[in-house]
C-alpha cells in the first residue's frame, strides 16, 4: 500500500469509527485528522469537504458489511431460509460484540446516519437510500430462490423483503434506544417469518 493510499484508508477508517461511535454532527474535521494522526491538509488533500468524506465512509461501510456479513449469510451455497437465520445470528453477534467492547448498541450505520442526515442532506440522504436498496435486493433474491425451490410459498417478493428490511431497520434502532442486544436475540428472529401474500 502507497503512503498515499495508507493515508487515505486511515482518515477514512477514523472517520467511520467516529462517526459511528457518535454521529455526523458529533464528529469534526479536527477529531478525524486527530484520530487518523494526520494535518487537516492531508485531510482536504484527499477529500474536499466532510460531506465527501461522509460519502466515502458509507461507501466504505458497505464494503465491509458486504464482506463480514451479507455474503456469508447469503451464499448460494446455503438453503434461503437458512440465509436469513444466519443473517440474524450475524447480526445479533455482531452487535452484542460491539455492545462488550464499548457499552453501547452501535445499531446499522446506514440507519444511524439516515435518522440525522435524511432530511438535511440529500445527497447522504440518495447514497443511504441506494445502499438500503442493495441490501434489500439480497433479500429479495434469497425470496425468490426461496420460490423456486419450495422453500417458501407464493407471496408478493417485493413487499416482503421490504417488510423484512425494514422490521430489521427498527429493531436496529429499537436496540441502540434501549441500548440492550436483548432485544435483537428476543425480536429478530421472528424477521424469518415475515411473509407478505400476493394480492387476490
Amino acid at each position: 500500500m502507497s503512503a498515499q493510499s495508507d493515508t487515505r484508508t486511515r482518515i477514512l477508517e477514523a472517520a467511520r469509527d467516529l462517526i459511528y461511535a457518535s454521529s455526523y454532527a458529533d464528529v469534526g474535521v479536527q477529531a478525524i485528522c486527530d484520530r487518523a494522526g494526520v494535518k487537516k491538509g492531508s485531510f482536504y488533500h484527499f477529500f474536499k469537504s466532510k460531506q465527501a468524506l461522509t460519502l466515502a465512509v458509507i461507501d466504505h461501510f458497505f464494503s465491509d458489511f458486504r464482506d463480514s456479513l451479507i455474503r456469508e449469510a447469503f451464499h448460494s451455497d446455503l438453503p434461503p431460509p437458512e440465509r436469513f437465520e444466519r443473517l440474524v445470528a450475524l447480526a445479533i453477534a455482531r452487535q452484542e460484540m460491539i455492545h462488550r467492547e464499548t457499552g453501547h448498541v452501535l445499531g446499522c450505520p446506514f440507519g444511524n446516519l439516515a435518522t440525522e442526515m435524511a432530511t438535511s442532506d440529500q445527497t447522504i440522504r440518495g447514497r443511504i437510500e441506494t445502499v438500503f436498496s442493495r441490501l434489500q435486493g439480497y433479500v429479495r433474491d434469497a425470496l425468490r430462490d426461496g420460490i423456486e425451490r419450495g422453500d417458501f410459498p407464493p407471496l408478493d417478493v417485493e413487499a416482503t423483503a421490504a417488510a423484512m428490511f425494514a422490521y430489521f431497520e427498527g429493531l436496529m434502532l429499537l436496540a441502540k434506544t434501549r441500548n440492550d442486544p436483548a432485544v435483537l436475540r428476543e425480536l429478530l428472529p421472528a424477521m424469518t417469518q415475515i411473509r407478505i401474500p400476493l394480492a387476490r
